[in-house]
């Protein structure tokens, strides 16, 4: 008996331990700014995420954003706030799946890229920024960064056929803070940033955003997606996508309001259903990209290159079908 009671016992312990693994969520946030600043922000909206799943919720920083796509890779994240670009290598190489998306407190349908430059420099265009004489010194986001990084390269160094390298006379990459704060003290020429961010320098900084100008706008980029690694069970993703398709409206199950304040100190609105369908504008741009850099290799033979560029131009268009389709729809 006391064998039987003692193999119960270990027994028990063991799915008590599995099943206190599987009830904890490492919630993944990519280093948009310092943790230092990211934290009392999340903070609110993790506890409440906890409260109403009842899962353990643990916040999980990394100082860039390959470190939170590679913790979900080896399964130390298992939900995370992305960018697109961030949000494609985790889908991609992290078995991760876009649930949801973000919505801009002022209800944006998404954000832009920007450039931004001193506010008394002699840099007021794209064209004014790519004369190329290697006198600028020039912020670059995380190369995981959509915003950052895949759209000032795609739609100004691909699309102007230069490359950043032998353009300026120094590249940097630095997180969106860093990049605004650097050009606001003329540290930095110009540098890469976005429209969110800059609504955050503006109201926690504006003495730095009164020294900034923007010189350049993209194209509307998707806003953010919240992604989960696939292999989580049907039950916690259904409270998972319960909690963030109810928070701040009226089906929730807290205060909505004091939800919808804490949302607005993540610069958000309530979330809207999403797939990883609002990656394919992102495929595109990352497909031009690796085009242009095949075709300004001098390395590969015309034949090569005919053959590879082809490759990629069928792959583009049928990203291309598939956004077509889904804007008649």
């Amino acid at each position: 008996m006391n064998v039987f009671l003692k193999t119960l016992a270990a027994a028990t312990l063991a799915l008590t331990v599995t099943a206190a693994h599987a009830d904890t969520i490492d919630f993944g946030i990519i280093s948009t700014e310092s943790q230092q600043n990211l934290k009392p922000k999340w903070e609110p909206f993790l506890a409440d995420m906890a409260k109403s799943t009842g899962l353990d919720i643990k916040p999980f920083f990394a100082s860039d954003y390959s470190g939170v796509i590679e913790g979900m890779r080896f399964k130390k994240v298992q939900l995370a706030w992305y960018g697109n670009k961030s949000a494609m290598e985790a889908v991609d190489r992290a078995e991760g799946e876009v649930f949801v998306q973000t919505v801009s407190v002022e209800g944006e349908p998404g954000y832009w890229s920007l450039i931004l430059a001193p506010k008394d420099s002699k840099l007021n265009s794209v064209e004014d920024l790519l004369k190329c004489d290697q006198s600028l010194n020039f912020g670059l986001g995380d190369v995981n960064s959509t915003s950052g990084y895949l759209v000032p390269t795609t739609f100004i160094f691909v699309a102007n056929k230069v490359d950043p390298k032998t353009c300026f006379k120094n590249v940097t990459n630095s997180n969106h803070e860093t990049n605004a704060m650097a050009v606001a003290n003329g540290q930095l020429d110009a540098a890469a940033n976005n429209t969110e961010n800059m609504t955050l320098i503006e109201k926690n900084n504006p003495e730095a955003f009164a020294k900034i100008k923007i010189i350049w706008k993209s194209p509307l980029i998707p806003a953010d997606p919240i992604v989960w690694r696939k292999d989580l069970s049907a039950e916690t993703k259904a409270k998972i996508k319960d909690f963030f398709l109810t928070y701040g409206t009226d089906k929730s199950k807290g205060d909505a309001a004091k939800e919808r304040e804490v949302l607005a100190g993540l610069e958000w609105a309530p979330f809207r259903e999403s797939s990883n369908d609002q990656l394919l504008p992102i495929r595109v741009m990352e497909l031009t990209k690796s085009i242009a850099k095949i075709e300004a290799d001098t390395k590969l033979s015309a034949d090569d290159k005919k053959a590879k560029i082809e490759k990629l131009e069928a792959e583009k268009n049928g990203y291309e079908a598939k956004i077509k389709a889904s804007n008649q729809s």
